[in-house]
């Protein structure tokens, strides 16, 4: 049997809506079985027996593992992946990957244009021109905010916030940063507790992961520390911010202006939000670009064929790299 057949011969689950582009590699290369959603009620016997990797944009929870006791990996698409319980997944012995680096620059992007939205009002001053408010009263309001002379901090240090500082260091702007721990290496103001940052910055920029650790990390303390001036952006997680604190805040006057791209319960946005003429929202678009997209899930598919060929992955969370493949 040649590689190729052995591989067609190797069951994947695809649960739910997934990107096209590797909903037709994972055909072309393996046996593919789609179901509704992850769900343990949904598992056929077939699929207990054969089942032996899993490509998902959503959660995989510990229920979901348990009843595929063949499963050997989760590709997981996209850099975050707190929706996998990746300990159960560790505990079994089952590898979980994900797509770093290929999304890093776009998101950042986003960031950097997310913040510019926020501050210097843009999307409101668009709809002006385009509703023809432009004509019939003048020139759009000057903005309240500026991004001159702004200290940024950004919480979460990883890839994406070092490519968010990149770029906010061409605009001239300090950059500082708190995370678990220092980054070795980097120049940036580090500080070891969230704040103690939000009280030195009046730009706060959230990359964080989600998880147990950051849940609503991002609170009316934190929100209060930033000031009257404070800008809140959250290209991260929601899961990371108390959105009732975060609504109170900028309602109230304690920060200035939040733009957000993530939200605790997608694609729920909380109406205080929707409401708040402070807040520059986006519907989790931060790596939304066809170019972007197609990478991930080249990547996330090479991590499957990896796996099943080489027996080692491409890109393997922290929490599993010490599996091994069976055999």
């Amino acid at each position: 049997m040649t590689k190729a057949e052995e591989l067609q011969a190797v069951a994947i689950l695809v649960p739910a809506d997934f990107s096209d582009h590797a909903v037709r590699r994972i055909d072309r290369t393996f046996r593919q079985i789609r179901i509704e959603r992850a769900d343990p009620a949904l598992v056929t016997e077939e699929m207990r027996r054969t089942v032996r990797g899993i490509a998902s944009f959503a959660g995989i929870s510990a229920a979901m593992m348990d009843a595929l006791p063949n499963l050997e990996l989760i590709a997981s698409f996209g850099v975050g992946y707190d929706s996998v319980d990746v300990g159960h997944a560790a505990a079994k012995n089952i590898m979980v990957t994900n797509t770093p680096d290929v999304l890093t620059e776009e998101v950042a992007d986003t960031a950097i244009g997310l913040l510019i939205n926020t501050i210097r009002d843009l999307p409101r001053a668009e709809n002006w021109l385009r509703d023809g408010s432009w004509a019939r009263k003048g020139n759009y309001p000057l903005s309240r905010l500026t991004l001159r002379a702004r200290r940024v901090g950004i919480f979460g240090m990883g890839r994406i916030g070092q490519a968010i500082a990149r770029r906010l260091e061409a605009f001239g702007l300090p950059v500082a940063y708190h995370n678990r721990r220092r980054v070795e290496g980097l120049s940036y103001e580090y500080h070891p507790t969230l704040k103690g940052l939000a009280e030195a910055v009046d730009t706060l920029i959230s990359v964080a992961p989600g998880g147990a650790s950051t849940q609503k990390a991002v609170n009316a303390e934190i929100l209060s520390a930033l000031g009257a001036n404070g800008v809140f952006v959250n290209i991260g997680r929601g899961s990371t911010v108390d959105e009732v604190a975060l609504a109170a805040a900028l309602a109230d006057g304690t920060i200035a202006a939040a733009g957000l791209d993530v939200f605790a319960d997608e694609p729920n946005v909380p109406k205080a939000l929707l409401d708040a003429p402070n807040a520059s929202l986006l519907p989790h678009v931060g790596s939304a670009s066809e170019h972007t997209r197609r990478a991930m899930a080249d990547l996330c598919v090479d991590n499957l064929v990896s796996w099943f060929t080489e027996r080692r992955p491409r890109t393997p969370v922290p929490e599993t790299a010490h599996v091994k493949a069976p055999g």
